[in-house]
Formats: C-alpha cells, sequence, structure tokens
C-alpha cells in the first residue's frame, strides 16, 4: 500500500516511476491489513499529524478510485469498562482534540445508539467521526491502477531484488533482479516488513523488525457492529514495544457482511504458525464487548507482520549513508491509513516541493547504529 501510495504521487508529479515487487500487488502485509484509517489510537505528535494529512488524502481518494476500494467513513468507538479507563480517555481526548482531532465523548446511557448490540455495564467511551476503513488490497491495486493511466508507470512483479546498484561512493544508481537490472536515480524502500533487508542490500542499517498479528473473520452477519470499536487498552498496546503476545478488542463490520476481529501483537520473527492462544484471546475480548458474536462461526483467520522501528515511527525520506536511496517503511500497523500522506512526502522530497509538515522526526538517518534485533 505505502509503495502504490508512493508511486501514484510520484506519477502525478510527472516522475517515471517503475514499481518492482517479489510477489503480487498486496500479497504480503496490506493483503493482511484490516484496512485501518485511524487517528483515535494516536496521541498528538508526528504520527497524528501525518495520520491527519492522510485522512484529507483518503477523502480526496476515495472520489477518485472506484467505489470497489469500500471507503467507509465509519467512525470509531473507543470504549471503557471502568470509571479510571473513561478519566484516562479523556485525558488522551483532549490532547489530540488540541492538535485537531474530532472526539466526542459518550456517557455509559448513550452508547446503545452508536452501538446497540454492545455489552452493557460499560463505563463509557469517545467517538472518532475521522476514523474510517478501506479495503487494502483493493486500494492498493486501484492506486497502482491510477498510476499506470499516467502512461509513466512500469509494473514489475514476481521479480526479488537482489541487489542495491551503487558507485564506489555510494551513490545510489539502481536495483538488480533475477530479470535483470533496473536504473534510476532514486530508489525507494517501501518493502514493508522487510525494510531492513533493502536497506542492508544499500550498506546501512535500518532496524525494522516484524511483529505478527492474527485477524479472525466470521461468517458474513446483518449490520451487527456499525463502527470500528474498540477498548482503551488497545491504545496501550500499539504504543508499546514489548516482544511477548498482546491482545486487545478491536471489532469492526465490512460491506461485505463479516465481521473482522483483532487486534495481536508478538514479535516472534517471520513465524506464521497458527497461535490458538492468540486467537482464543481475540475471540474472548471480542464476544465480551459484542455478547452477540458468541452464536457467530468464525469461518478463517489470517496472520501478517507489522513493519515495526523501535521508537513507533516510520522512516521516510532519504538516507544521507547512501544518496539516491530513500526510505518509505516501518509504519507497523498503520501503514494503511498513513500511505497517502507517506506517497506525498517522497513524491515531493523527489520534486524538491517544500513538505505540507515537519519530516524530520522520521528522518531514517535517527537510527544510525542501531541494528534489529528480536
Amino acid at each position: 500500500m505505502v509503495g502504490a501510495a508512493c508511486a501514484y504521487y510520484a506519477c502525478l508529479s510527472g516522475l517515471r516511476v517503475t514499481v518492482i515487487d517479489r510477489g503480487p500487488v498486496a500479497g504480503g502485509t496490506t493483503g493482511a491489513g484490516e484496512g485501518n484509517l485511524l487517528v483515535s489510537d494516536k496521541e498528538p505528535g508526528p504520527e497524528l499529524e501525518l495520520a491527519l494529512l492522510s485522512t484529507q488524502l483518503w477523502r480526496d481518494l476515495a472520489a477518485r478510485l472506484p467505489a470497489r476500494i469500500e471507503y467507509e467513513r465509519k467512525g470509531g468507538l473507543v470504549v471503557a469498562s471502568t470509571e479510571a479507563d473513561l478519566i484516562a480517555l479523556r485525558d488522551f481526548a483532549a490532547g489530540q482534540r488540541r492538535a485537531g482531532v474530532e472526539a466526542a465523548e459518550v456517557p455509559a446511557d448513550g452508547l446503545a445508539a452508536l452501538e446497540p448490540h454492545l455489552a452493557p455495564g460499560l463505563a463509557g467511551g469517545f467517538h472518532y467521526p475521522q476514523d474510517a476503513q478501506v479495503q487494502p488490497a483493493l486500494a492498493a491495486a486501484h492506486l497502482l491502477r491510477a498510476a499506470t493511466a499516467t502512461g509513466r508507470l512500469t509494473l514489475r512483479l514476481g521479480e526479488e531484488v537482489t541487489a542495491v546498484l551503487a558507485e564506489p561512493g555510494g551513490q545510489v544508481l539502481g536495483v538488480r533482479t533475477l530479470a535483470g537490472d533496473a536504473k534510476a536515480p532514486h530508489v525507494v524502500n517501501a518493502t514493508g516488513t522487510w525494510g531492513g533487508r533493502l536497506a542492508r542490500l544499500a550498506g546501512v542499517d535500518l532496524p525494522v523488525l516484524p511483529r505478527r498479528g492474527f485477524v479472525l473473520v466470521t461468517e458474513p452477519l446483518p449490520r451487527v457492529v456499525r463502527h470500528k470499536v474498540y477498548s482503551a487498552d488497545y491504545v496501550a498496546d500499539v504504543a508499546s514495544g514489548s516482544a511477548g503476545l498482546q491482545t486487545s478488542a478491536v471489532v469492526e463490520g465490512t460491506p461485505a457482511g463479516p465481521v473482522l476481529i483483532g487486534a495481536s501483537r508478538e514479535r516472534v520473527g517471520f513465524d506464521r504458525r497458527l497461535s490458538v492462544e492468540a486467537l482464543r484471546r481475540l475471540a474472548d475480548q471480542a464476544t465480551r464487548l459484542f455478547p452477540a458474536l458468541a452464536e457467530v462461526r468464525a469461518i478463517r483467520t489470517y496472520a501478517g507482520f507489522r513493519p515495526y522501528l523501535p521508537d513507533h515511527l516510520p522512516a521516510i525520506g532519504p538516507d544521507p549513508r547512501a544518496p539516491g536511496l530513500l526510505h518509505a517503511c516501518g509504519h507497523e500497523g498503520a501503514g494503511i491509513g498513513l500511505a497517502p500522506a507517506t506517497g506525498l512526502l517522497i513524491a515531493g522530497m523527489l520534486t524538491g516541493r517544500e513538505p505540507p509538515l515537519a519530516v524530520r522526526p522520521f528522518a531514517p538517518e535517527r537510527f544510525a547504529g542501531q541494528v534489529a534485533a528480536g
């Protein structure tokens, strides 16, 4: 998704772009995502600024791209089980409002109006009308299709990059694949969880690590869940750097009918084996939020790897250690939502335009000397 957005905005800027992917479109983390476009889970700071810009860009893209991308401005609902949790949410939302986020407190007796099937006895919550959702694989495919329509995009699928071509002084000249070289004055590393590997091919370290997550998918249902609904502890899990298993219920309906249930996080390398414990926790937490789901069948599950960086901010921009190399990776679980702003920033950097927000916090060289481990 991030690579597709970079290609799209670069083509709109008048650049000629070659997209190289070792698999099919959305064959990696993008195809395993829920399509979250969130501001509700982000504290004030650089990532929230990026998310707010992306929120505007997604609305524009939804008007330009076919309805089949399943863009929904459904809004988010964050709920608190206890009064202490609600107070913490209130403080969190106050800071977000000052940064430009729309957040409205919902008292306990007002939750049912937003989500009739929500469990009783909750202390309250906050409604975030800016939260939205998209079908990520479709969105990535249609972005690439729109970029192709400009006449400036070449798409090379099923080709793995085996080397980054560079002059003796380190200036990047392109990449090598088994199918042949692709020469270019700039290479954008939008390889997600594998961003550290491509960086190493260019002779630099970027400590990207995979953080595995599972999603449970139910049988198709009438619209049981109207918003993206999650509990207050999800925000803490997103910000955590723990390598151990963490689960916090995130429940949402889809236009096609199935309910998606996440979210789990754990650093286990690229181990794709199914974790029964993670799925058991997700099911238990989801049914506590929505008791009606206890009678519903889960028909499948899938796993993906979030590209994790130690400070929870993506790497976006040129890498001075390898002139000509730019990074656009490390967005962890927010890559779908942050993709448009990332693509716009990368296109601007390639063409010398003034960025719409501060980019220094995303500078890849902030990790100089750090090596991924764990």
